[in-house]
């Protein structure tokens, strides 16, 4: 059994919100009372994504952005804080995983992509989210990391560059925004049963029973035990937790 949060009266914003960990966030958020915004490149996905939100009663705000473009997620945050009148809590979520490259093949294209959606599209989104924090004197902010920003792995060294990158995002600003009444933290996914996931096993990019297989549990883990992580870091419960980077990753990390 999962534990319950009320969120009722707070605001959340998400993006990478339309699919996988991003959506099962945003649901959480709104099934325990908070107003969400849900942030995604892909508008038909995240527009049908609100609507069912709605029409199941909840408050939730479909916000079209490529956490790219630093512009696009500064509108999208004060779109946020235009409609629901505060932010209270963040999941930086989006990200992209590009197909394994050797290290000496690897295009700068293909580098500067990654970068600019998984370490820049999350500066970028802590940035303004902090500006609106950092007035209220309050807020949470989770980014995400990987179990890639606590190791290497061999074709991946662009994409895990960015995940160590968030990490040390994260531990700056939550020094800085510790006393501010901000706290900043990141969670770590393993292998997570995801449609990113499952285009990897379909491409060959991966093997979904070796990669079950590295995780002391056994098994991959789901989108919602990620959307719990990320609850209770935002939660009243992780009142004293600030600037960790947390392994969800079914004990990969642990070996």
């Amino acid at each position: 059994m999962n534990p319950t949060y009320d969120f009722t009266g707070q605001v959340a914003f998400v993006t990478g919100a339309s699919s996988g960990m991003g959506l099962a966030t945003a649901r959480a958020f709104a099934e325990a009372g908070a107003a969400v915004a849900l942030a995604d490149i892909d508008e038909n996905t995240v527009t049908a994504t609100v609507k069912d939100l709605t029409d199941a009663g909840h408050r939730a705000l479909a916000l079209v952005c490529d956490v790219s473009d630093e512009d696009q997620v500064a509108a999208a945050v004060d779109r946020t804080v235009e409609a629901f009148g505060r932010l209270d809590m963040a999941y930086n979520n989006a990200g992209i995983m590009p197909p394994p490259t050797d290290a000496a093949d690897e295009s700068a294209e293909q580098f500067d992509r990654v970068q600019n959606i998984n370490l820049r599209g999350i500066w970028a989104s802590m940035k303004h989210e902090l500006r609106h924090m950092r007035d209220q004197g309050s807020g949470a902010i989770v980014n995400c990391s990987s179990l890639g920003g606590l190791v290497g792995n061999p074709g991946r060294a662009a994409y895990h560059a960015t995940k160590h990158g968030v990490i040390g995002l994260t531990k700056s600003a939550a020094l800085e925004y510790g006393s501010r009444g901000v706290r900043i933290n990141a969670v770590c996914p393993g292998t997570i049963a995801t449609p990113m996931v499952d285009a990897m096993a379909a491409k060959g990019e991966l093997d979904r029973d070796q990669a079950a297989a590295g995780q002391a549990i056994g098994r991959l883990g789901t989108a919602e035990e990620i959307a719990q992580a990320v609850l209770w870091l935002c939660s009243p419960g992780a009142s004293y937790v600030t600037g960790v980077a947390l392994p969800v990753d079914g004990g990969y990390t642990a070996q």
